[in-house]
């Protein structure tokens, strides 16, 4: 696959789209999951776990609930995702955030790696999914996730143009670096590491790139290089063991029938 190929690959995706409780249990009162109930895992993410975060950076929070089981069994389905702006914030009920993890889905799949300090909301169907989170990766998913969506950070700051002024070009840039580090990582060791090792070296090259944009080329050519390398991943995710704790998460929020009827 050539560098040119990741970016035109990107284009098609975007065209095409620690306080604990009890297991099952929401977020208190005043959390950061506000009305958001059935919450099993929680935490911060993006630039704050990253190492990434400056004096103006948002706080973003991501996290997996529960829908009640019997919500599933009407006309109509339950809302699989809950975001907000103001806080940052995103919800995946449990089936949709395991069907974006199987995919390797880079924002999604960074919840189940956070180091432990990050988490807000941890609950034992929470701490099963964290073991579960090798069971989700499969080689060529990891491969055309990071590629595709580094790809798209190219896209976007060939868009938008470069220049050492621009903040949202140095933005797209660290985020192509973020992701082509943090893949390659993953394809090679079998474990996402979520903190960077060298953050200042990022902003660095985020600032190269923002102001030569043609440099991202060669940041995509060299992951492309590790990444035709035999790496550790599996060539399948393990989807019984992901349907298993699916199962598990549905028996826990059965709630019964409605009032009323047998």
């Amino acid at each position: 696959m050539t560098a040119a190929h990741t970016a035109n690959t990107a284009n098609a995706m975007s065209a095409a789209s620690t306080a604990r409780t009890a297991a099952g249990g929401a977020a208190g009162a005043g959390g950061p999951a506000g009305a958001v109930t059935g919450v099993l895992l929680s935490g911060i993410v993006g630039s704050t776990a990253y190492g990434l975060a400056h004096a103006g950076s948002d706080t973003d929070r991501l996290g997996v609930f529960a829908a009640p089981t019997s919500a599933f069994h009407g006309l109509h389905r339950p809302a699989e995702s809950h975001v907000t702006t103001d806080p940052d914030t995103t919800y995946h009920e449990a089936a949709k955030w395991c069907r974006l993890a199987l995919g390797c889905n880079p924002t999604a799949s960074e919840l189940v790696w956070l180091p432990g300090e990050l988490y807000e909301v941890r609950t034992a169907l929470g701490d099963d999914l964290i073991a579960l989170r090798g069971r989700f990766l499969s080689a060529r998913r990891v491969r055309d996730a990071y590629l595709g969506y580094a790809g798209q950070q190219f896209r976007r700051l060939r868009e938008r143009g470069g220049g050492p002024s621009s903040g949202r070009a140095a933005k797209h840039a660290r985020h192509l670096v973020r992701l082509l580090e943090q893949g390659t990582r993953l394809h090679l060791t079998g474990h996402l590491e979520i903190r960077l090792e060298d953050p200042g070296r990022v902003r660095e090259d985020g600032e190269r790139i923002a102001a030569d944009p043609d440099l991202g080329l060669e940041f995509l050519s060299r992951a492309e290089e590790v990444f035709d390398r035999p790496g550790v991943l599996p060539p399948a995710p393990d989807e019984p063991a992901v349907e298993a704790w699916l199962q598990r998460v549905r028996a826990a929020h059965w709630d019964g029938p409605p009032a009323g009827r047998p």
